[in-house]
């Protein structure tokens, strides 16, 4: 066989792999979304069936420190602080760690809140960089400020659990806000189940909606296309994929913006691992291979009530910017727990979670990207059945617009009255719009953060905020 005869063979069996990947994971995500359907409905019945806002005064209701790590958050760090406050939760604590910043950050906490630097002892039970000051506010005595050497995110983090004084704690950024039941809600699933360590919520888009103190006062569509789909997206990844591997108690990433865990098990595992950028995803699947290690019962759950409203990136650049660091973070935390995949020593996270996660969302990318690319190719050159290729191209349409559409129905579930009609018909457009051209950018920003791994690996790198609306 000829060398051209041995790449055409092989272009044309790639053609047929593509099809066949993309089929099992159609099927995958068809699986995905009906679990999920059945568990959204259960639990909106459920959760509205009962009066949750009676845990308010329950003596079980566990203490919670809401740690917020902050770098050069300037626009939005007094704002969150000032909505967290307002929270429906009866007793917590607000630690906004300053990791260095070299903006104006610290000079504005201390000043809007009429700050003061005092002594305290500091149990390092989990190393970090050197604290430098802290300081407490009598006129707000659940606040505190922390000026911390620069260390990066994780060590932030880690030097808020050294300082806190409750047993749970959740991981807040700067430019995010939580609605005021929020962690009421969250809360509740360390009541229902003792073996609960980790408990994480929604993440939505806020680009366009305005909110004040930790309420949705209302909606309107944001004004740039990649902003609107962004909120389908978003959709999509909480309300179908969180959901069905919650379900299994193998779901391996919390989001950074919002996730409540059990303070001393994060301690037991050594805290936020460091010169990661994926250190939400990390420290989850750390938690699931401690505990079935060590035989210990426990859970992971997601609430999908528990809302969290963060800003998306507002242009093109920052986009590919945080979707290439999450690649990056996905890949680091996979190759770091390599010892996991295909592990029945782990169940179903070892079985099923990790290798999906393997396969689909890590090299998942990269057969995408090349099936963008060889299959028009093989087309063209004839060597490929027209048949074939309009039936490849309909499937992954039709996948796309079906998941996005049914992501839309479960957001109808869990925050109904949050969009107009016309306005859910207006996202149900660009539901199926994503599917030709966004959803392949996505795809080789993807794909880019797999090629520079080793270069960009410890990079965070920055994506423009604005104030949220008020």
């Amino acid at each position: 066989m000829s060398f051209f005869n041995a790449i055409r063979s092989f272009i044309v069996v790639f053609n047929y792999f593509c099809m066949a990947f993309t089929l099992l994971l159609s099927i995958i995500y068809i699986i995905q979304l009906f679990v999920s359907l059945v568990r959204v409905h259960r639990n909106y019945n459920k959760t509205f069936s009962d009066d949750f806002h009676s845990y308010i005064d329950s003596d079980n209701l566990l203490p919670i420190s809401l740690i917020i790590p902050a770098y050069n958050e300037q626009e939005n760090i007094v704002q969150n602080i000032r909505s967290l406050m307002t929270i429906n939760y009866p007793m917590f604590e607000i630690i906004v760690v300053n990791d260095g910043s070299t903006d104006k950050t610290g000079e504005l906490v201390v000043e809007a809140f009429r700050m003061h630097k005092i002594e305290t002892s500091i149990r390092y039970q989990i190393p970090t960089q050197k604290i430098e000051a802290v300081y407490y506010s009598k006129q707000y005595p659940n606040l505190l400020y922390v000026q911390k050497q620069n260390g990066g995110k994780s060590d932030a983090l880690n030097a808020g659990i050294n300082i806190s004084r409750y047993p749970l704690f959740t991981c807040l950024d700067a430019d995010s806000r939580i609605e005021k039941d929020a962690l009421l809600r969250l809360s509740m699933e360390f009541i229902k189940d003792s073996r609960t360590v980790v408990s994480g919520g929604i993440v939505r888009i806020a680009n366009g909606s305005k909110i004040v103190n930790g309420e949705l006062k209302g909606f309107t569509m944001p004004k740039k296309l990649i902003e609107r789909f962004q909120i389908v997206e978003y959709y999509r990844s909480f309300l179908m994929g969180r959901v069905f591997w919650s379900a299994s108690n193998s779901l391996l990433i919390v989001s950074g913006a919002f996730g409540l865990f059990r303070k001393q098990t994060v301690i037991d595992v050594g805290g936020y691992k460091k010169n990661t950028i994926g250190e939400d995803m990390e420290i989850v699947v750390r938690i699931h291979r401690y505990m079935r290690k060590n035989h210990k019962k426990y859970r992971v759950k997601f609430n999908e009530f528990s809302i969290c409203w963060t800003q998306g990136p507002m242009s093109l650049n920052d986009i590919r910017s945080q979707r290439r660091r999450w690649q990056i973070g996905l890949m680091d935390t996979l190759i770091s727990h390599r010892g996991m995949t295909f592990n029945p020593r782990y169940g179903f996270v070892g079985m099923l979670s990790v290798p999906y996660n393997w396969i689909f969302e890590l090299f998942g990318a990269l057969v995408e990207a090349i099936g963008y690319v060889l299959i028009p190719f093989t087309l063209i050159m004839g060597e490929l059945n027209m048949f074939f290729f309009v039936i490849y191209f309909l499937l992954a349409v039709s996948l796309g617009v079906i998941l996005s559409e049914g992501s839309l129905v479960l957001e109808q579930y869990t925050h109904r009255a949050a969009m107009t009609a016309k306005q859910s018909i207006a996202i149900s457009v660009y539901a199926v719009l994503e599917n030709f051209g966004y959803r392949q950018l996505i795809t080789l920003f993807r794909v880019e953060g797999i090629l520079k791994y080793r270069k960009l690996r410890k990079t965070w790198g920055k994506i423009k905020r604005k104030e949220f609306e008020q």
